[in-house]
């Protein structure tokens, strides 16, 4: 008997091994630095920033960013590519109104007839768990012609600046395991001031085909620092977000004025550890699950009704918003 009871702690110890092995396992691919060209803030020049015609973001563009979010990065693969509404526009010292519930069921129902339904017989409400992205943005200064993207040394005009990519990640869950996911991407970070800039474009007296200002970005929420990080670790170039953008519309041109966000590094509210994620998805945790999980977390690290959020780079201007309630439901 005894020796059916140790062969049993055997096994189990040996199956938990495996799971540990599994759950904890490192990324098949380390996420590295592009090899970037450094840009000098001293050698350009600034001009207003103009309403852009499109506004396209790129997610998942730096490595500690990629950890924290327990995402997967594989080099071959394109990252996620978005786009944000022009309604999400605002500039610093603006008040950026929390959704309400009903404002976040009825965009993702717009993107999923009967979707809001859903979640408001099962859960009744949602918060919108507020975070904050801060990024280097850039303008695009002339049409892209496609045909110059296949080539090594196209050298762009560009302009750059500072943005905070907000979002609302309850909406961004649920588009988890769909064909469409970063589409509930773009939704979750379209809200009205959902995207705050600097008033300014900073632009170089040269360009080069893989430039990028080398600066310090930061975050600062109610005074405390929550990001900072420098720009030259990002995994990709202007130009190959360029690219992949390109690659996921190829039949929208990217004009004059186009606005592009680069992705945010670390320091973000949401973090999920990896070995967690991994474990949702073993036991099949849809969509639904994982936002009850979302929900039920501590939200004292997201943002809510009167936290300040400055974000700012060296030399790219700020961004700083107040964070103001939601709109009460009339009637």
């Amino acid at each position: 008997m005894m020796n059916w009871l140790w062969v049993s702690l055997l096994v189990l110890a040996m199956l938990l091994g495996v799971l540990a092995l599994y759950l904890f396992r490192p990324l098949a691919h380390k996420p590295e630095p592009a090899p970037h060209q450094c840009l000098e803030i001293s050698e350009g020049s600034y001009l207003p920033l103009d309403t852009p015609g499109q506004v396209y973001g790129v997610g998942l563009s730096y490595a500690g960013h990629i950890r924290e979010t327990a995402s997967e990065f594989d080099p071959a693969e394109p990252p996620p590519i978005f786009e944000k509404s022009l309604r999400a526009l605002a500039v610093d010292g603006d008040e950026v109104r929390t959704p309400s519930s009903d404002e976040m069921l009825e965009a993702v129902d717009l993107l999923e007839p009967g979707l809001g339904e859903r979640l408001r017989q099962e859960l009744g409400s949602i918060a919108p768990l507020l975070d904050y992205e801060t990024e280097l943005a850039f303008v695009l200064l002339e049409d892209v012609d496609p045909a110059a993207l296949r080539r090594d040394d196209f050298s762009p005009r560009l302009g750059f600046l500072i943005a905070n990519d907000l979002s609302a990640r309850a909406v961004a869950v649920l588009g988890e395991g769909q064909p469409n996911r970063y589409e509930y991407w773009g939704v979750s970070k379209s809200f009205p001031g959902f995207l705050p800039t600097a008033a300014r474009v900073w632009i170089p007296n040269e360009t080069r085909p893989r430039g990028v200002p080398c600066v310090e970005i930061r975050t600062v929420v109610n005074g405390e620092l929550r990001q900072k990080h420098n720009t030259s670790d990002l995994i990709y170039s202007p130009v190959d977000m360029l690219r992949f953008i390109h690659a996921k519309y190829p039949n929208r041109p990217l004009r004059r004025g186009d606005m592009v966000l680069t992705g945010t590094p670390s320091g973000v509210a949401m973090q999920t550890p990896r070995a967690l994620v991994r474990l949702a998805n073993l036991l099949g945790f849809d969509r639904f699950k994982k936002l009850e999980a979302a929900l039920g977390r501590d939200h004292s690290r997201f943002l809510k009704p009167g936290d300040t959020v400055v974000s700012e780079g060296e030399g790219l201007g700020r961004a700083k918003v107040t964070i103001g309630p939601a709109t009460k439901p009339t009637g």
